[in-house]
């Protein structure tokens, strides 16, 4: 009975990730032992119930039906187990996390090292990603989001800074060479150093005043994907190539070395925090739990 939910936890993962390598790489195992749990169910079952090729992996009609099925009971399947996980002493198991760049570099480092301290028993697999994802689709226990993207029907808790604003800065060497702007439409006759989404979209640099809010979409000689650019953005700001528009704590260290100076510094926007957002099960795994309770304790100190 043990293999038989194995076999078909193996068929749920790689369905839904799309792949073998995908669902090993997510779940820690290696692609060889999931090909070998598709081989023993289909055989099993004398159906076959996933379409292989070189680039995807796809269910048939009978394992999509299958997929549809399963998912629900798997899903009850690891609860009741987590309820026994819940009277040991510690916590044990996988926390997977959804996070954008900017809590991976900003919020994170702030609570995982004590966070590991505290449940020796916990893995925390942190998967950094700018995408608009649904975690429980994606294989995430949890994400890390703003406001305006967080899901629907989420549960979702402040964690980091409940307040945070973008910054425009830019090296004193480009200030000396290029002048420094006075309003932020300004920067349309400058080198701006601009980060797209993977799905292409460029988000323009929203400016705020005395409640006077500008939108400006200006170009310039850089353009990095967020997330993973954006080093590579703040070192060209550093070299003089143009005007950034970042995080403030993403930038602080820069502004305080004196190494970039501040830009339309009046102008610069706030906006809330993030939130650490989960599906609103009746159960949480012991590890989300874990965490959502040393977050909140956190919060309170």
């Amino acid at each position: 009975m043990a293999e038989q939910l194995d076999d078909l936890a193996a068929f749920v993962s790689v369905a839904r990730a799309g792949g073998f390598r995908e669902a090993a790489r997510a779940g820690g195992v290696s692609a060889s032992s999931l090909s070998e749990a598709l081989r023993r169910l289909e055989a099993r079952l004398g159906v076959r119930l996933l379409h292989r090729s070189t680039r995807s992996v796809v269910p048939t009609e009978a394992g999509a039906r299958l997929l549809d099925r399963l998912g629900p009971a798997l899903v009850e399947v690891e609860a009741a187990l987590d309820e026994v996980n819940g009277f040991r002493d510690r916590p044990t198991g996988t926390l997977r996390l959804n996070v954008p760049a900017s809590a991976a570099s900003l919020v994170l480092p702030a609570l995982v090292p004590p966070f590991l301290a505290a449940y020796p028993d916990i893995r925390l697999d942190v998967v950094v990603d700018e995408s608009f994802v649904d975690v429980v689709a994606a294989g995430c226990d949890a994400g890390i989001r703003y406001e305006e993207r967080l899901e629907q029907d989420m549960i979702a808790i402040p964690i980091g800074p409940r307040r945070q604003r973008m910054a425009t800065a830019a090296s004193p060497a480009y200030i000396e060479r290029r002048g420094r702007p006075m309003h932020p439409r300004d920067l349309l006759q400058h080198a701006c150093l601009r980060g797209r989404f993977a799905s292409g979209a460029m988000p323009p640099w929203e400016f705020q005043r005395k409640g006077e809010v500008v939108t400006v979409d200006p170009s310039g000689p850089l353009i990095v994907r967020l997330g993973a650019g954006i080093d590579l953005a703040i070192e060209a700001a550093l070299a003089g190539c143009g005007v950034i528009h970042l995080f403030e704590d993403w930038l602080k260290p820069h502004l305080e070395s004196g190494a970039l100076e501040p830009v339309l510094q009046a102008w610069w926007a706030p906006f809330t925090g993030p939130f650490l957002y989960f599906p609103g099960h009746r159960h949480l795994p012991a590890p989300l739990r874990a965490f959502v309770d040393f977050v909140q304790a956190r919060r309170e100190d």
